[in-house]
């Protein structure tokens, strides 16, 4: 089994190979193809990445190319983890959008529309050449705004699933709080990409008993902290937001504190410094104790299950992905992309039956769900107006002075990766 890793240079990789280490009787991957432009970060991670898989007596080989179209080529999956303009970029999706008063951030807000623009040509250029080097291949994104990058993939005909790792997140925190095993643990989790809520947390599989209740009376203080709302919330809400929904919840109070600290670039942007620097040593043949903190926890559980589903013979599995809604949610477009428990096995995710969604959660997800029509036709069609469209549609903006500035500092900041601009 051959697969792909496109941005195989991401200090996030280390982790992705820990998990193909260990997760080997799931998939048994025979050889990894890391695929970056930045060859010496790529020569750093490729080494370790060897070095990885020989501590666990993996006996997959490792390759490391910049020729996308030769490192694709016969590939069963293709995972793209890609971030165009890297943390440089990310540095001004957080900054320029909180001159405005509006929360700056890389995959939701006006940062995030900045991100989908410059991303999604890009993507969309790599699934073309996918298709001709390997047209039996998956493509699994978590490249963010996973959502938006997903529907573009799948609005151009690719066999493509997106990724998150907020429901693994959760599920591992529930089944410590709960003392279960993780695999016990199945969510009740509807959305959008970083817009999500658990409905039900239940024990024993999609039919189990829900535990939600007993989740949040007992639990209720440290699920709220970690989320950094209140408890009181929790309780009236009912459900479990994602962390994304601080956003919207306490767009103000994240204003506030954004503007008061460090962006989170800055500080990731020192943290790959010091996370390269110790790649590079050649006793280093584990994935370091602070990878922890960059970000992305279980992301190679998550990957590696749903790899392992879509190119095993293992019947299907039940987990969280991006796919097309298809009546799922019936108040959004059959062509919207949604996160949801899906069934997945080689012919792709079918979405689970979802309750009827609360007023509440769903009128949030339909307007969010409308910026993201309005966003996919900016980054493929480009111009002004669509821009200034999208920002206005957006919750977090919504107003025609917000929108107009927003726009005009979105397109100073991007001209180097919109040509339209």
């Amino acid at each position: 089994m051959k697969l792909a890793v496109v941005g195989g240079g991401s200090t996030y990789t280390p982790e992705l190979i820990d998990g193909f280490a260990r997760l080997r009787d799931t998939l048994p991957v025979t050889e990894l193809v890391l695929i970056d432009p930045a060859a010496e970060r790529l020569e750093l991670i490729g080494g370790l990445a060897r070095r990885i898989l020989a501590r666990q007596g993996h006996p997959g080989t490792v390759t490391t190319t910049g020729d996308l179209d030769a490192g694709v080529a016969g590939a069963d999956a293709v995972l793209l983890q890609l971030r165009v303009g890297g943390q440089a970029a990310r540095l001004r999706d957080e900054t320029w959008p909180l001159e405005c008063g509006c929360v700056g951030q890389e995959t939701t807000g006006a940062g995030g529309l900045a991100k989908a623009l410059r991303t999604v040509p890009v993507v969309l250029d790599i699934a073309e050449r996918v298709r001709r080097s390997a047209p039996d291949a998956w493509i699994i994104d978590f490249t963010n705004p996973v959502g938006i990058v997903t529907r573009a993939l799948l609005g151009a005909g690719h066999k493509a699933v997106g990724l998150c790792n907020v429901a693994i997140g959760l599920q591992r925190k529930f089944a410590a709080l709960l003392d279960v095993a993780p695999a016990e643990v199945h969510l009740d989790h509807v959305g959008l990409n970083h817009l999500t809520w658990e409905t039900g947390v239940r024990l024993g599989g999609p039919d189990g008993t829900d535990v939600l209740p007993r989740l949040l009376a007992g639990h209720g203080d440290a699920v709220a902290a970690d989320l950094r709302l209140p408890r009181a919330l929790l309780d009236r809400l009912g459900v479990v937001p994602s962390y994304y929904l601080r956003y919207f919840y306490a767009h103000d109070e994240v204003v506030r504190e954004l503007g008061e600290k460090p962006s989170r670039a800055a500080e990731v942007a020192a943290m790959e410094k010091e996370l390269l620097a110790l790649y590079g040593d050649p006793a280093l043949d584990e994935k370091p104790a602070l990878l922890a903190k960059r970000g992305g926890a279980f992301y190679s559980e998550a990957a590696v299950d749903l790899a392992a589903a879509l190119l095993g013979d293992g019947g299907p599995s039940v987990q969280v992905v991006n796919t097309l809604n298809q009546g799922t949610l019936p108040f959004l477009p059959d062509d919207a992309v949604i996160e949801v428990q899906a069934r997945v096995d080689g012919s792709g995710p079918v979405p689970l039956p979802v309750p009827r969604l609360d007023p509440l959660f769903a009128g949030l997800t339909a307007h969010v769900s409308a910026y993201e029509d309005l966003a996919l036709d900016a980054a493929l069609r480009g111009g002004r107006e669509r821009v200034f469209k999208a920002l206005l549609a957006h919750p977090l903006v919504g107003q025609y002075d917000l929108a107009e500035g927003l726009t005009d500092r979105l397109l100073a900041h991007n001209k180097e990766h919109l040509p339209w601009a």
